[in-house]
């Protein structure tokens, strides 16, 4: 995840009409109702913004239900653009596609990123599924802030997901998604009780995965061949191969024998 970071900027909530004293978003409403004052909620500082930049993404139902869960206790919304983030306590970048820029990230105490590796190793791009095609099947994944360098910032929590080597792509974004949740979930509870310890070691880092990637040697035995088929989307990034100048689509499933 490539986000840059500026300085945080401490502010909680927005300031009272009245007074210009900062306050909360709980604070703010019952001003304005007593007042009977018509005020654009949208003008209203979140204290959790989740944003999901990419509305067709897998991640999105499970945004959904972190926002359902959140909203029980916190004022939150969910943006799929993040020159809309508000501001506030703390911002999630979810699986995001796009870089936030300097001024948007000023606008939380944190902005928060997760990414599936035991970084510092894992830098950079897909890191489930190149660790996937490397054979691995415990694979961490971590919670941390978003810093000018790329993943580079404070580390606050860290899971390991475990996998059984049959899983196809629904079933890892599954498990990363419930994932997800937890950590953002046991992040928001502690929270402001939170600290972040730096990363240690050599940092190492993984490249944008681009549709040649889904391309199958015919020549290797389809053994070494099945990792690159589980981690095919059949309709986003098919497995494929070519042959006699023809490009031929496979489309992998899997069912209980």
């Amino acid at each position: 995840m490539r986000l840059g970071r500026k300085p945080r900027a401490h502010v909680r909530g927005g300031e009272h009409l009245f007074t210009g004293k900062p306050q909360t978003v709980c604070e703010i409403i019952p001003a304005l109702q007593d007042k009977d004052i018509s005020y654009r909620l949208s003008t209203i500082m979140a204290g959790i913004t989740l944003v999901a930049d990419n509305p067709r993404s897998w991640i999105i139902p499970y945004v959904h239900k972190l926002k359902e869960l959140l909203e029980k206790k916190h004022t939150v919304v969910l943006i799929h653009d993040s020159k809309f983030v508000r501001s506030g306590d703390m911002a999630f970048f979810l699986s995001c596609e796009k870089i936030a820029g300097q001024e948007i990230l000023s606008r939380n105490t944190h902005n928060l990123v997760v990414h599936e590796s035991a970084l510092p190793k894992g830098r950079g791009w897909s890191p489930l599924t190149w660790q996937i095609l490397e054979g691995k099947h415990k694979i961490p994944i971590t919670l941390f802030e978003a810093e000018l360098s790329v993943d580079s910032g404070v580390i606050y929590s860290q899971k390991i997901m475990k996998f059984t080597g049959d899983e196809l792509v629904d079933e890892f974004r599954k498990v990363q998604g419930e994932a997800t949740i937890t950590l953002v979930t046991e992040f928001v509870r502690k929270f402001p009780k939170v600290a972040g310890k730096k990363q240690r070691g050599k940092a190492s880092y993984y490249p944008r995965r681009l549709p040649k990637d889904s391309e199958l040697n015919i020549n290797k035995p389809l053994k070494a061949l099945v990792n690159q088929l589980r981690v095919a989307d059949n309709e986003r990034y098919p497995a494929f191969f070519l042959h006699k100048g023809k490009k031929y689509i496979l489309k992998i499933f899997k069912e209980a024998v």
